[in-house]
């Protein structure tokens, strides 16, 4: 039930023949990158995630963290994993080696994330949070405080939280009332209450810094006057060790459909007189240095979709060969023996949907880091503009269709599981209830649906969007100039999606630009469903011609590579046919949400 297996040869294939990872090196953004590299960070990570952090995921599930006079207890066995996390340098594998950080790409990072998801999700969200303060103060912070936190966040000796949701201001992040006011010294104050704060509080870490968002005294309202402010736990020394404690706490813990071993914290600060803060950025231009933490975390948030599903599928997988139930069809006579349920179709249909979703999301998450690690370090300015535009677009695709299809796939894992599933002992269910918060937190999928039709499509006057789909299509047409006819038909599927994710954009634009915009974010759903099936069989795509090329050419494992054609395939067939059947959806317009009124009963 503990046990993983992650995933080496899958991500090392989808590095490789799909999203084109050779590019780190080639491009020259990162001269040193190369397979051994790769293979040598991979194997560590998987080790230490299948070794030391996958057999704390069910008991931390059953135990909870939990609120002992004011401090945050972590579940049993979750300090010394991440005190093991720490010395291994995985807190900081992307981070400026300047700062202590290993330097790797983000590709790399992304890669990595998903094997400490897939172990423990409760665990991983830790260094999620963590790296997205890092990110967040390399950007933004003064060189003071670069000095002072980056190396201890780096370390993982300290942690990073976003403190953003207040109990009246969640989506709608302008609402917030918390406030902050100059001490005159070049500090602030801070006050107020902050709810959903993940990992807000614990024992695992010696120090935690809090990134939050407060709006000062004579800000103008709205999303224009907010301010984003670092609020340590403990004040640190002259030596930058933790000293004096801040006028900061915890208040509560939420008790949680799933993540049960993630502390999930009402933090109440300034009850003493206002928490010590320190402005990062510039004074009412907060939300823009927090969406750089925002957007690290959203991409990872899709990884963790990846990661619950794939935990999920291999779990699946086994239940599925150990049990034994039915009868070969037509051969249901008395002598006939029962049969794992793995052979029966309807089962083998749910393991595929699984499987080839997952491979579509990873390969969508691994493309959008590439995107990241070519915008920051391509040493052409124009290559990294476009690279920036291809990120941008992809992020909320990312994040939301990779979410989407976690929740599903651990649906199904239930479902494979039969009456089992539903039984907490089996800890299918549990998969279930950690994957659904993922489409709420960091961009409710719904907001990211938005964000994609009303601010990415229309990227670069709308080239990022036409690139995209120009390399759609070149794939479409490879499938189908191939001599074999199962290639040919994806080709022909892919085509026919891509058609219709033409048409859907075409329309979601021309609504925006008619002034109807309720008509446009109404289909904003679908269209984002619709992007992330295409895209994904368009990258699973290459990843058939490329395993085609290798089997014809007698390179690598035919079973292996034959389950990536199998893969495309089914995708095609199955996830790419569906989204071509949405634009219907799409264009639909508001008139039938606004027709009738919701009253309370």
């Amino acid at each position: 039930m503990s046990e993983y297996r992650p995933p080496l040869a899958d991500l090392a294939f989808t590095l490789d023949a799909i999203v084109g990872a050779g590019a780190l090196k080639s491009s020259g953004a990162f001269p040193d990158y190369d397979d051994d590299l790769r293979e040598a960070v991979l194997g560590e990570a998987a080790r230490l995630a299948a070794e030391v952090i996958a057999p704390l995921n069910r008991g931390g599930d059953k135990q909870g963290a939990r609120l002992e006079n004011g401090v945050v207890r972590s579940v049993q066995g979750f300090a010394d994993a991440y005190r093991a996390f720490a010395e291994g340098g995985w807190a900081g594998v992307t981070a400026e080696p300047q700062h202590g950080g290993q330097g790797l790409p983000m590709t790399i990072g992304v890669a990595v994330e998903e094997f400490w998801q897939a172990a423990n999700m409760a665990f991983g969200l830790c260094p999620l949070l963590t790296h997205g303060a890092i990110e967040a103060i390399s950007a933004h912070g003064t060189d003071e405080q670069k000095r002072v936190y980056l190396p201890k966040l780096v370390s993982g000796a300290w942690t990073g939280t976003m403190n953003l949701t207040e109990p009246g201001a969640g989506s709608d992040v302008g609402a917030l009332k918390s406030r902050a006011v100059r001490t005159g010294d070049g500090a602030y104050r801070v006050t107020g209450q902050k709810i959903f704060i993940t990992w807000g509080d614990h024992d695992v870490a010696e120090n935690i810094v809090h990134l939050v968002l407060a709006r000062l005294p004579d800000a103008p309202p709205g999303t224009r006057g907010i301010s984003l402010f670092l609020v340590p736990k403990f004040l640190p020394d002259a030596q930058g060790n933790p000293g004096v404690r801040n006028d900061l706490a915890v208040v509560g813990l939420e008790h949680k459909l799933g993540i049960h071993a993630s502390p999930t914290c009402t933090m109440s600060f300034g009850d003493n007189g206002g928490a010590t803060a320190f402005l990062i950025g510039q004074e009412n231009r907060g939300l823009a240095a927090m969406f750089t933490m925002m957007n690290s975390a959203r991409l990872n948030v899709g990884v963790q979709g990846v990661a619950i599903a794939e935990r999920a599928l291999q779990q699946a997988v086994r239940y599925a060969n150990e049990r034994a139930q039915g009868k070969p069809f037509g051969l249901q006579h008395e002598g006939a023996s029962m049969v794992p349920i793995q052979r029966h179709p309807d089962v083998r249909r749910m393991l595929m949907t699984m499987r080839a979703g997952i491979e579509a999301g990873r390969a969508i998450c691994l493309s959008t880091a590439l995107a990241i690690d070519l915008a920051r370090h391509h040493p052409d300015p124009a290559a990294r503009v476009r690279a920036k535009h291809r990120e941008e677009l992809l992020t909320p695709i990312a994040k939301a269709w990779c979410t989407d299809m976690g929740v599903r796939a651990a649906s199904l894992g239930v479902q494979v599981h039969g009456g089992m599933g539903f039984v907490e002992e089996t800890g299918a269910a549990q998969h279930y209830r950690d994957a659904r918060i993922l489409p709420i937190y960091e961009g409710t999928n719904g907001i990211q649906a938005i964000d994609l039709v009303t601010r990415k499509i229309g990227l670069d006057k709308g080239e990022a969007l036409a690139g995209l789909f120009a390399e759609i299509a070149e794939t479409a047409d490879a499938l189908q100039s191939s001599p074999e006819d199962i290639h040919a038909n994806a080709g022909r599927q892919l085509a026919a999606g891509l058609a219709a994710a033409r048409d859907a954009a075409a329309w979601l634009v021309a609504r925006l630009g008619e002034g109807k915009p309720y008509d446009a974010l109404a289909g904003a759903t679908p269209f984002l469903e619709m992007m992330g099936a295409v895209f994904g069989g368009h990258l699973l795509g290459r990843g058939a011609i490329e395993a085609a090329r290798r089997l014809s050419s007698g390179e690598g494992d035919a079973s292996f590579l034959a389950g990536r054609i199998a893969n495309a395939r089914f995708f095609m067939a199955n996830a790419v046919t569906a989204a071509a059947g949405l634009l219907g959806s799409v264009t639909a317009g508001a008139e039938a949400l606004y027709a009738t009124e919701f009253e309370a009963l």
